[in-house]
């Protein structure tokens, strides 16, 4: 998948977002182009150049396949105004039989390029078997991304139940917003311990709607309060940069 984008934008920070659901139509994410839109250029005054879309593949909730999700993200890039961000496609894979298969089978949406993939599990429990098939999710070539862990109940009682995870070849990725306590203070104070324990690769926005946007905004704010503009940076910017190249180890 190359990017898609508009000639003339403005100069921004030049922040990635690995994981925003502004396509409409498609998931729970925004309802109608208008609004994909609008959140595009929200996203845009936090300060991302880049942002991916990665609408939901989750059986039973959201029956989107591989090919449904391009089909909506055309229709929407052919609406997209000049002077947005450049944008991309990819999708948040709910890890269960199903969807880890169609990965394995290449009918799922990694990042592009094709190194990297957005998983998410239940929120209440990991699956046993989880660090087994992260494994071989790596193995088949695909490094496993792991969205939102700080949302994860697990992660709650112990920040260390992402270690066999960790070791078994994916990276996290912070919802940034959780900083801001979005999701109230179990994942906040989660978020704040994994970023003392340098345990992220990247950050996001996880938008669902405009509003998110500018909660990013200030969440990003904290985030360079909490860390510094260096480390922010990585987590913006440098950060995807090295999960879209598959150079993180």
């Amino acid at each position: 998948m190359t990017w898609a984008y508009a000639r003339q934008r403005p100069k921004v920070r030049g922040f990635i977002d690995l994981h925003c659901h502004w396509v409409a139509g498609i998931d729970d994410g925004a309802r109608t182009p208008e609004q994909g839109v609008e959140m595009l250029r929200r996203l845009q005054n936090a300060g991302f150049s880049k942002i991916v879309a990665t609408p939901h593949m989750r059986p039973g909730m959201f029956d989107n396949d591989k090919a449904s999700l391009e089909r909506a993200f055309a229709a929407m890039t052919a609406s997209i105004p000049e002077g947005l961000p450049e944008v991309a496609l990819s999708s948040e894979h709910f890890f269960d039989d199903v969807v880890f298969n169609r990965l394995k089978r290449g009918e799922g949406l990694p990042y592009p390029g094709g190194k990297a993939a957005l998983v998410e599990f239940d929120p209440q429990r990991f699956p046993i078997s989880l660090p087994a098939r992260l494994l071989d999710l790596r193995r088949a070539g695909i490094a496993p991304v792991i969205a939102h862990p700080e949302r994860y109940a697990p992660t709650w009682k112990d920040t260390e139940s992402m270690q066999p995870l960790i070791d078994a070849g994916a990276c996290l990725l912070l919802d940034v917003c959780a900083l801001v306590g979005k999701y109230g203070d179990k994942p906040k104070r989660a978020a704040e311990t994994l970023l003392e324990e340098d345990a992220y690769e990247a950050a996001c926005s996880d938008a669902h709607r405009a509003e998110d946007a500018d909660v990013t905004a200030r969440a990003i704010e904290r985030l360079e309060k909490l860390v510094g503009a260096d480390e922010t940076d990585r987590l913006m910017r440098r950060g995807p940069e090295t999960i879209l190249a598959g150079a993180w180890s």
